[in-house]
């Protein structure tokens, strides 16, 4: 029986039992926005059906018992014979094969795949992160092995395939498979050029044996993977299956599990090659230009999974201030509070905005668009990784004392907030990459600033940040030392002249005043007092209105 002095008042509800899609209007409207209207009422149909099954209780339990419960390697087995395996919990296994039914690794071959995978993946991915990094994988696999139609037609349907079987057995007798990615070495890191890994040719087409090591392979209980090694004629892409044709297993020692800030529920795994047999994949020398498609696929993913984690943690801290009372009314009536929490709604529109946007580039596939895509992702992944850790970090905040507690689950939100930040090239390789861009490929300039200007003549902060813009991207002066400042310029700009275009009045005018405008702090909670942030905060309540 509770003592008398335990009743408990003033706390809030569970965030649980609704619609994670619906009650995004953000991401609603850009599906609407970006989907065709004969494919969008089957779109919608999915992704409802996704976001009621995100927001509920089963959900939620199955991503806090996987987090719980890590994985486990099991090198050898009973009798001391080498198996390689990693042990999930169960209720990984249930997201993982929830989201392979959902259709979050089948982009490629469907009418407006992308924007329907990329909704999904932002929508199932707030009931847990961890499992998105094989669906990512998977999912960004299938342009990289489109360079060899034999390979392609082997693997491509199952890695599409809407079912999941765990565990390892030859291929063919899987309805569907996952795949994960191994190109980085103890001594190179993201500089895969330098890799040692070492590939001998075989007799047979396209055969090889690979002798080396692998510092990190994402994903490693995976039935396939591409990896970069070293062939005669240079740097080259390879396909390694784990189970071989003849159904023995492949060489393939993982030697240990990293042990992770966050993402505790996922595996990433040391892997070592010694004799593991392999099929290229392109051509030999051509590694980096082959896999550079499932490069960027996987980097559009570090942008909409930051997207997902920064809508988790703002529709918690709203959540949590419509409920919670503090100094005589609720905590979102407070001048103050709803101005930290239209801040934080703000990045979390403007992110999900953009990851849609890019979204939709890849469904319209035109050279305007890849051409826009070669810059507007390394700077999206840039800038909207790195806006994902403050924010999470304010919203936690907001829940105070609760928030820092695990039973809140937003310190599971904050250790995976940086990581997008860190996966496919971290800061400084996405903004080199976008000087790259911008040095070699004036087409992609031009495609995106002509996107940017789509919107030019709406606001006069945005027209003023697109004209200093220009004027950075003429000053070619230090232009290395200065390529983190320039690429969040850029990324601000294509921000603001998305949200001018299709959000409400009061979210773009608030994100020019603030963004472009400069009439901000440095922290958040600083907007101007002027602005309509009563109805910015409305907008992004977990609550369907």
């Amino acid at each position: 029986m509770a003592a008398t002095t335990h009743t408990v008042t003033n706390q809030v509800p569970p965030l649980v039992g609704y619609d994670v899609y619906t009650a995004d209007r953000a991401l609603s409207e850009a599906v609407e926005r970006h989907i065709e209207p004969g494919v969008l009422p089957g779109a919608q149909e999915e992704l409802g059906a996704l976001g009621r099954a995100a927001g509920s209780a089963q959900a939620q339990e199955w991503g806090a018992q996987a987090n719980e419960h890590p994985p486990v390697l099991r090198t050898h087995d009973r009798y001391g014979n080498r198996i390689d395996e990693v042990e999930f919990h169960p209720s990984w296994h249930r997201l993982l094969g929830h989201a392979v039914a959902a259709g979050l690794t089948d982009a490629w071959g469907r009418p407006a795949g992308h924007v329907r995978r990329a909704a999904g993946f932002l929508v199932w991915t707030q009931a847990e992160a961890g499992h998105g990094c094989p669906l990512s994988m998977t999912h960004a696999a299938v342009p990289a092995l489109r360079t060899d139609p034999v390979l392609a037609a082997e693997w491509e349907p199952k890695l599409t395939s809407y079912v999941y079987e765990e565990g390892l057995r030859p291929a063919p007798e899987k309805a569907g498979v996952l795949f994960g990615m191994g190109m980085t070495e103890k001594q190179g890191g993201t500089d895969v050029r330098s890799n040692t890994t070492r590939a001998e040719p075989l007799s047979g087409e396209g055969e090889y044996l690979l002798t080396g090591h692998k510092w990190f392979c994402s994903a490693p209980m995976s039935d396939g993977f591409l990896v970069l090694a070293q062939a005669p004629g240079g740097l080259t892409c390879f396909l390694v299956p784990r189970v071989l044709p003849d159904g023995t297993r492949n060489v393939f020692a993982i030697q240990r599990l990293k042990d992770k800030l966050g993402n505790k529920s996922n595996a990433s795994g040391e892997v070592e090659f010694d004799g593991t047999w392999a099929r290229r994949v392109g051509e030999e020398g051509r590694g980096v230009r082959t896999i550079i498609e499932m490069v960027a696929a996987t980097r559009l993913d570090c942008v909409v999974g930051s997207a997902a984690l920064m809508r988790q943690a703002v529709a918690q801290a709203i959540h949590h201030a419509t409920y919670r009372s503090a100094f005589g009314g609720l905590l979102i009536d407070k001048p103050l509070m709803r101005n930290v929490l239209a801040d934080l709604a703000l990045e979390s529109e403007a992110a999900t905005v953009l990851a849609m946007r890019l979204a939709s580039a890849y469904d319209t596939d035109t050279e305007e668009e890849r051409a826009f895509l070669r810059i507007a992702v390394p700077a999206a992944k840039y800038w909207v990784t790195k806006r994902c850790t403050p924010v999470v970090g304010e919203a936690l905040e907001c829940l105070g004392g609760n928030g820092y507690v695990e039973e809140s689950g937003m310190p599971r939100l904050l250790r995976e907030a940086p990581l997008n930040s860190i996966w496919e090239g971290s800061g400084n390789v996405q903004a080199l990459d976008v000087l790259r861009a911008l040095q070699r490929e004036p087409q992609a300039l031009d495609a995106f600033l002509r996107e940017v200007g789509k919107a030019r003549g709406a606001d006069h902060r945005l027209d003023a940040a697109i004209k200093d813009l220009l004027t950075e991207l003429a000053d070619l002066e230090g232009i290395e030392a200065r390529a983190r400042r320039l690429v969040e310029r850029m990324a601000l700009v294509l921000q603001g002249s998305l949200l001018v275009r299709w959000a409400p009045p009061e979210v773009s005018d608030a994100f020019c005043a603030s963004r472009l405008g400069r009439d901000w702090g440095t922290a958040f909670g600083t907007l101007p007092h002027s602005l309509d942030l009563a109805s910015v905060v409305a907008r992004a309540r977990p609550v369907a209105e």
